[in-house]
């Protein structure tokens, strides 16, 4: 007998503690006929089809997700005390009266602070030092007073320092509105310009923001305008249009402040525009777009340095360019490439110029210095993560840099360069966490095709490879975001339970160089699901973890390869945890005007062609979905995600639940007021993550109290 979406909500009113043996069957959703065709001729059939809403009003579908939502949480009702349990653990190692590293920018320290019990930041800036009276340039927890969600993208200071001019959203859609605030009277002007990124710049008459607008139905970054103080937002001038779809646009001023630069860039190329900030009417192409060539441009002195893949250079190369440069032929390389080392970014100082860089799977930053001298910043351990911080003048010796790993807590140094001296400004504070008490270690796991996968793990001092603990394996391998070793406040609270926490480093990643992004994307896709596997393997074979107690986590493509991997292996993992997950690739890869689809063809294929079209549908998790017996699940969603929409995992849930064999729970979570990111505010995420794990560590059989050694 199928459970009515009105009788579950009722059952959970009543059975709030009920055990989970006695709740009724899953929530039940209509199947309606609907054909899915490509361009040449395929058609697919989507009997959920009809669960997409993109103006999320249909009653129908909204009340199957009340009823996944009221399933969920009466499944959770016996967990509840571990679910408090975790919360109350993670937050308490939190420092709620926090703030920030300040940093100078144009005679003024900008940070920002935490107050003891609320969710939101205080951005604040002094005057000349840190002694100097506290101007509050936003309080963010009045602003969101009352909303489900609020997010402050961004701000910018006008170049006098008197203007501010802020993003915010309040759904979650990342669909931005601009206001402006005077800050010598406090006055907030009554213009606003919605329907924008976060991305803005100010022109040196501290009157003209230039912004850029969202296209209202994909969302796409489509157009740089400029608005000026006190003139009707309808009156704002298009500075750009990108007409190609497939392309991202971002805006912002160089190191020096000189120019102006207009970004746009895809999977496999980049365009940048610049204007002098002083006067910037024409903005001229720095080098014209060419297919294969990425190039990341900033100025200093009189010439720009520009990272580039230019010329073969796969892991990229640092190039110099005179001032008034147009074309590629002017570049003159710097810093060559090389086949062992990935150049990740760059920035500029007066007497010395730092780079990010990788080698072997881990961060390094390069010091280039005068006469062609270079050093590196030194490591503390062997698995870490290391790159640039707030770096915002130029005119210094001191180098700040971030440095953290599974077992140290997000440290801030400012280094040297002239003397070597460092200091440590500021590490995140961890209330009872002991650092000396875990271990951290890094391991090479062989994939099937014999290349070497790089996994960081960690784990309580006291933990013996025996195969019998639990263990949570996490990995993304999409886009070329590398996933690197740092602190989790939150993983604290397993390591404590006796579990394993492993970070796989898979193909579709930049961990190892470009090479490795390359062969994690398009028609390579499948390496990262089966990496993701084979390092599960080797795990459990060198007795990491008990084969019966894995659990594996991803979220957005990472949730797309927690779809793979249990279609592909199901019976190698006891949980899976799957957040906003990009797990219907086919169909929405086919619809163009869904947000981010254009611009990812190049990442995923465009199945328009039949070539990419027969790839992707061997993997995509919907499609694949088949008459086997799954692992427990615990997928989570927001219902205004602009990144991932919502009905990619409900329609993913509702097939799964028609298919599944199995006897294991599975569990969807809608967040109904927020979008890609989750809720906002500094503690309410983790409510969200206490409840998917304390979901884990149930069924992983691990104990609610923490274990000792």
């Amino acid at each position: 007998m199928k459970t009515t979406f009105l009788s579950l909500a009722a059952l959970f009113l009543m059975t709030t503690n009920a055990p989970a043996a006695d709740l009724p069957p899953p929530p039940d959703v209509a199947k309606k006929p609907y054909e899915v065709k490509a361009p040449f001729g395929a058609s697919r059939s989507d009997e959920y089809y009809w669960l997409r809403d993109d103006k999320r009003e249909n009653k129908e579908m909204l009340a199957y997700l009340d009823a996944e939502n009221a399933y969920a949480t009466a499944f959770m009702a016996p967990l509840k005390p571990v679910e408090n349990k975790l919360y109350d653990e993670i937050v308490a190692r939190i420092k709620q009266d926090d703030s920030s590293v300040p940093f100078r920018e144009r005679g003024y320290w900008y940070y920002t602070r935490f107050e003891t019990g609320k969710d939101y930041p205080i951005h604040a800036r002094r005057k000349g030092t840190m002694e100097a009276p506290e101007e509050i340039l936003l309080d963010v927890n009045a602003m969101a007073a009352g909303k489900d969600y609020f997010n402050v993208a961004e701000y910018e200071i006008s170049p006098d320092n008197k203007i501010m001019a802020w993003t915010d959203d309040d759904v979650g859609r990342r669909q931005n509105t601009i206001r402006f605030k005077n800050l010598e009277t406090g006055e907030i002007y009554p213009e606003s310009i919605p329907g924008v990124a976060s991305y803005t710049a100010w022109a040196d008459d501290n009157k003209t923001l230039f912004y850029v607008e969202n296209d209202p139905e994909t969302l796409l970054t489509k157009r740089t305008k400029k608005h000026v103080l006190g003139t009707p937002v309808s009156q704002d001038v298009t500075v750009y249009e990108e007409a190609d779809d497939s392309f991202y646009m971002g805006i912002w001023r160089t190191r020096d402040d000189k120019f102006i630069c207009i970004d746009v860039g895809s999977t496999v190329m980049t365009e940048i525009r610049c204007a002098p900030a002083a006067d910037p009417k024409d903005f001229v192409v720095l080098a014209p777009r060419e297919r294969d060539v990425d190039y990341y441009a900033d100025h200093l002195g009189d010439r720009w340095v520009i990272r580039t893949n230019d010329g073969g250079a796969k892991n990229f190369k640092i190039v110099t360019a005179p001032d008034g440069s147009r074309s590629r032929k002017d570049w003159k390389d710097w810093v060559p490439h090389r086949d062992d080392v990935f150049i990740e970014d760059i920035e500029l100082f007066d007497g010395f110029t730092a780079i990010s860089e990788r080698s072997q799977g881990l961060e390094r930053l390069r010091l280039l210095k005068a006469g062609d001298k270079e050093e590196y910043v030194k490591a503390d351990e062997t698995a870490y993560s290391m790159g640039l911080s707030v770096n915002s003048e130029p005119d210094t010796d001191w180098l700040r840099y971030t440095y953290t790993s599974m077992t140290t807590p997000a440290t801030t140094y400012e280094l040297n360069t002239k003397t070597g001296e460092r200091r440590q400004l500021k590490q995140q504070p961890v209330i009872g966490y002991d650092p000396s008490k875990y271990a951290t270690e890094r391991v090479w796991a062989t994939a099937r095709d014999g290349t070497k996968i790089p996994v960081s793990l960690v784990y309580k001092k006291g933990f013996e490879k025996n195969g019998k603990a639990a263990m949570l394996q996490y990995a993304y391998g999409s886009y070329g975001n590398s996933m690197d070793p740092g602190f989790s406040i939150v993983n604290v609270s397993l390591l404590d339970r006796g579990m394993v926490y492993a970070l796989a480093h898979i193909r579709g990643g930049q961990e190892m160089g470009r090479k490795w992004y390359d062969d994690g994307k398009l028609f390579n896709k499948k390496n990262t699901f089966t990496d993701f596997i084979d390092v599960t393997d080797f795990l459990v074979k060198e007795g990491y973890a008990a084969k019966d107690r894995v659990a594996a986590y991803g979220g957005s493509a990472g949730g797309l390869l927690m779809g793979a991997i249990t279609n592909m292996a199901p019976e190698k993992y006891r949980v899976i945890l799957s957040q906003v997950p990009f797990v219907d690739v086919v169909t929405t890869m086919l619809d163009p005007s869904i947000p981010l689809t254009t611009n990812e063809y190049d990442e995923w294929g465009n199945p328009e062609k039949k070539e990419y079209y027969d790839y992707m549908i061997t993997y995509s998790p919907y499609d694949n979905l088949k008459k086997q017996a799954y692992p427990a699940i615990f997928v989570g969603t927001g219902l205004w995600d602009s990144q991932v929409q919502y009905w990619e995992p409900a329609k993913y849930v509702a097939r799964l639940r028609d298919l599944d064999t199995g006897t294991q729970p599975v569990l969807f979570r809608t967040n109904m007021d927020a979008g890609h990111g989750g809720k906002s505010g500094r503690f309410r995420k983790y409510r969200e993550q206490s409840e998917m794990f304390a979901f884990m560590l149930d069924q992983l059989g691990v104990g609610a109290t923490t274990a000792t050694h």
